[in-house]
């Protein structure tokens, strides 16, 4: 962290160290608070913040990427723009972007020490890359600077291609090529359509590719050169070596997909990513490819224009060979009174002559002649941000240009609707006619999820599309409140913020619920757990129960755990304090309290028996058995004690 940059964005993203910087932004290590995940921010320079310029093309790298949503493409989560304050006390305005956090290393790292990479890991790169163009020139995003340092390869090896839909500001002029204050992408990696300075379609990105895979077979991009005005020159120009004749183990159909890719005509190269990729992955497998044979592009260099299409910046020419006339033709020719010269006086007095009627002609019939009017050819094209269509289309149309609606794209800044960016650029030089993409806001990137909890299916669904989100799965679980078929709550839950786009599961209710545990509650706690289970309290019958348990549920109807459907009745029994009295006749006293254990007054009197079997065993209770009574009636259980009759004592004593 260098204390050029607030400590939290947005109240929720923490900025951590710096782990990259680039033309014209530093990428720090941040974390999201508010979702728990490490994310990495991009911030523009605070020495640039101020220029309009690169804010403007710093908005645009968040819009075209936040419209991306592939594997092979570093996501975009947010982005936004912080008021920071500087040393001075000057306040400034600092864009930021909140990306995907990725641990790996890039393509240019890889390639750091000059070496090729093995080819299957090669085409591996490539693959993925060409996977995350296709994906972008369908949604009619073109990258623009595809190169070694905008591709990452994860822990895992997968390709994640970054930086789509800017183009970098970099000062070292060795490094990119600029045409009228628009950078145009970098030297080495550069089509030649990006050289002239010509407006650039998805072909320009597979030339790109091209050079990457070019730099990863042999270990150097096709074209070097002491400066960036070089290195383009022979983009323009000059067709490359065959990878083979660098790297002899490249194969020969690879020599061909490499410069089909690298054809000067963009018509001659692949016409869409899937082809590029359908073509490698054949040369590596050894099988046939489209491409044509390399000596076909050697070939075509000899049938070119004479007048090639001009450089941006003039490169320096190499000097031609000194002619060496013949000796003997020269002095002959010195010898010899040249008649050329002759005729060309000839001819310059007939012009001067032609000239003077014209102007003779002109004056007798009182005119003059007219100054030459310039017609326009060209035109800029018109800033329509934060235009409505109509709009947008008027000031496009009012210039000469074409007008074409391109894909909604999320916005933070701009509202619903409004124009947010044109292709090509506003400000740009385009031909008469010439077809201007116009792509309008859809909304934030961001959108918490609504709350749809009671509603339909239906219902809920349009909830989620206006709120430009889309229904997910469907799953069902037991709701107490929600009536069957209607939403229970969303996942992620009504609040979360998400990307706009995204897919939001719906949990409907099944329409059932399950009996509560009622059993020790008293009938009010039993009515209200009920109500609350979406249950109606039934009826409620008394039940035999000890004085512990008087007044309290003993059980219900149906049992606790059953599902049942919202709205069933439920009986219960209560407790009443009362108890059938057990026969305890012929007991021990010990089992005869355990028996009479519920009843809380209980007494054991005794009484004098003759029989010996009597002895220590219940003759007696009272109250009679089986009758019904209450747990705090007096209870007395009569005891048989033996006692020997006095005849028996005499006889035993004689």
């Amino acid at each position: 962290m260098t204390g050029q940059h607030p400590q939290v964005l947005a109240g929720r993203y923490e900025i951590r160290e710096l782990i990259g910087r680039g033309g014209m932004a530093e990428v720090h290590l941040g974390y999201d608070t508010r979702l728990s995940r490490i994310i990495a921010i991009k911030l523009l320079r605070s020495d640039i913040a101020g220029d309009p310029t690169f804010q403007a093309r710093f908005r645009r790298e968040a819009t075209s990427a936040a419209a991306l949503n592939h594997p092979s493409i570093v996501a975009v989560y947010d982005s936004g723009e912080e008021q920071m304050t500087g040393p001075d006390g000057s306040v400034s305005t600092v864009p930021y972007i909140v990306m995907e956090y990725v641990e790996g290393h890039t393509v240019r790292e890889l390639l750091g020490e000059g070496e090729a990479v093995p080819i299957p890991e090669a085409v591996e790169i490539v693959t993925g890359v060409l996977d995350a163009l296709e994906y972008s020139h369908r949604a009619g995003i073109v990258h623009r600077d595809i190169k070694p340092g905008n591709i990452m390869l994860t822990s895992t090896g997968a390709v994640k291609v970054m930086d789509f839909g800017i183009a970098r500001a970099v000062e070292d002029s060795a490094v990119t090529v600029t045409q009228t204050h628009a950078v145009v992408g970098t030297a080495q990696y550069l089509s030649p359509e990006q050289a002239r300075g010509e407006i650039v379609d998805s072909r320009s990105d597979l030339y790109s590719a091209g050079c990457l895979l070019y730099e990863l077979l042999t270990g150097q991009p096709p074209f070097v050169g002491d400066s960036a005005v070089a290195i383009a020159y022979q983009h323009v120009r000059e067709i490359p070596r065959p990878p083979s004749s660098v790297a002899a183990d490249v194969p020969e159909a690879l020599d061909r997909v490499v410069l089909k890719a690298l054809a000067k005509s963009r018509d001659d190269r692949y016409e869409d990513a899937a082809h590029m990729r359908t073509d490698l992955l054949a040369a590596a497998r050894g099988a046939a490819v489209l491409a044509p044979a390399v000596d076909t592009w050697t070939s075509a260099t000899t049938v070119l224009s004479p007048a090639p299409a001009p450089v941006p910046v003039p490169a320096p020419a190499p000097s031609p060979a000194p002619a060496v006339p013949e000796p003997a033709v020269a002095e002959e020719e010195e010898q010899r009174p040249s008649r050329r010269w002759v005729w060309v006086l000839v001819v310059a007095l007939l012009i001067a002559a032609g000239v003077g009627i014209g102007l003779l002609m002109t004056d007798r019939l009182g005119g003059s002649t007219p100054a030459p009017t310039a017609t326009a050819t060209a035109a800029a094209v018109p800033d329509v941000k934060g235009m409505s269509e109509s709009e947008a289309r008027r000031a496009i149309e009012g210039v000469g240009l074409t007008f074409v609606k391109g894909s909604d794209v999320a916005s933070d800044d701009i509202p619903a609707g409004q124009a947010v960016s044109t292709e090509p650029g506003a400000g740009t030089s385009a031909v008469l006619g010439t077809e201007i993409t116009v792509h309008f806001s859809a909304g934030s990137a961001m959108v918490e999820v609504p709350d749809v909890s009671d509603m339909t299916q239906e219902q809920a669904k349009e909830a989620l599309e206006k709120a430009g989100l889309k229904a997910g799965t469907v799953t069902s679980e037991d709701a107490a409140t929600i009536a069957k078929d209607k939403v229970v709550r969303t996942s992620p839950v009504a609040g979360t913020s998400v990307k706009r786009g995204e897919s939001v599961g719906l949990v409907v209710s099944t329409g059932k619920t399950s009996v509560p545990a009622l059993t020790g509650m008293t009938q009010e706690q039993a009515r209200q757990a009920l109500e609350e289970a979406g249950l109606k309290a039934g009826n409620v019958t008394p039940g035999n129960s000890d004085a512990a348990h008087k007044e309290r549920v003993l059980s219900s109807s149906p049992g606790s755990g059953t599902q049942v459907e919202l709205g069933t009745s439920v009986s219960i029994v209560v407790g009443s304090g009362q108890m059938p009295v057990p026969d305890v006749r012929g007991m021990t006293q010990s089992r005869a309290s355990e028996a009479l254990a519920g009843f809380t007054q209980v007494s054991f009197p005794t009484r004098t028996t003759t029989s010996a079997d009597e002895d220590g065993i219940v003759l007696d209770i009272s109250p009679a058995p089986g009758s019904t009574i209450s747990t705090d009636t007096p209870v007395t259980v009569t005891i048989g004690k033996y006692q020997a009759t006095a005849a028996a004592t005499t006889s035993s004593g004689s």
